[in-house]
């Protein structure tokens, strides 16, 4: 009975996500003309109401663990499903996504993106992105904020094994700043496909900087093995306390 509630649940918290990002997107895509400060405000609004409308409908709080980027700075985060992309754009000031270019067709949503500074990637043509990724990251870099990446390219479900990409040791030699990486154990709440939301404690943790200057190679070992194990850690975290 509990879980055909929750399922229940799940659906119509769905819907009302849909219902939510279309109408605040459109409120504010008049001033978003004017000032990208706009397209910011929307959809840190909206993420947080996902926040606030997942805890009172499903019972999901969602928790941030370790300081927040301020400054300029990599992020390379876990990505798990659509709630990670949320919380970081939540909490942090100013950040911008490497996204893959499909999104940036989505009706005002990616509009919306592209407005704030996002850069978009062909991840069908793996050099090709690359060097276009670089190219655009360059010129963006006088942006202030954080730029946000996931280094295995696509959202990998908890316990799924998938390489991390050379794409994201590149872009760090290339911007020379500390990369944070980002732990997290969404997707054992959130999945990447289906309806079923399961009730918990969701976390994204900001993990030891990277500083800059480590060689290339030792700088992914490094990224894979923190993020990976804290990851792992955060699964089995959520594991241990579910009800559902």
């Amino acid at each position: 009975m509990r879980y055909a509630l929750q399922w229940i649940l799940s659906l119509l918290f769905i819907a009302q996500m849909y219902i939510t990002i279309i109408s605040i997107a459109l409120l504010f895509t008049p001033a978003a003309f004017f000032t990208r400060r706009a397209s910011f405000a929307w959809m840190r609004i909206y993420s947080n109401w996902v926040r606030f409308s997942a805890r009172w409908m499903l019972g999901l709080h969602t928790e941030v663990r370790g300081p927040v980027p301020t400054g300029a700075a990599l992020i390379a985060s876990k990505h798990q499903s659509f709630l990670d992309s949320l919380l970081l754009f939540a909490i942090l000031d100013t950040p911008r996504f490497i996204m893959k270019k499909e999104l940036a067709w989505i009706p005002l949503m990616g509009w919306h993106a592209m407005r704030i500074g996002c850069v978009p990637v062909d991840r069908g043509r793996r050099g090709a992105a690359i060097k276009k990724m670089l190219a655009d990251v360059d010129r963006g870099e006088q942006r202030p904020g954080q730029l946000v990446i996931y280094p295995q390219g696509t959202r990998v479900a908890p316990e799924a094994k998938l390489p991390y990409k050379v794409g994201t040791a590149l872009i760090y030699s290339q911007l020379d700043q500390p990369c944070i990486p980002v732990a997290t154990n969404v997707g054992f709440f959130w999945p990447r496909h289906g309806i079923y939301r399961r009730p918990g404690n969701a976390i994204i943790e900001f993990l030891e900087p990277i500083p800059p200057g480590v060689p290339l190679k030792a700088f992914m070992a490094r990224l894979e093995l923190e993020i990976e194990t804290a990851s792992d850690r955060l699964l089995a975290e959520a594991k241990t306390a579910a009800t559902l």
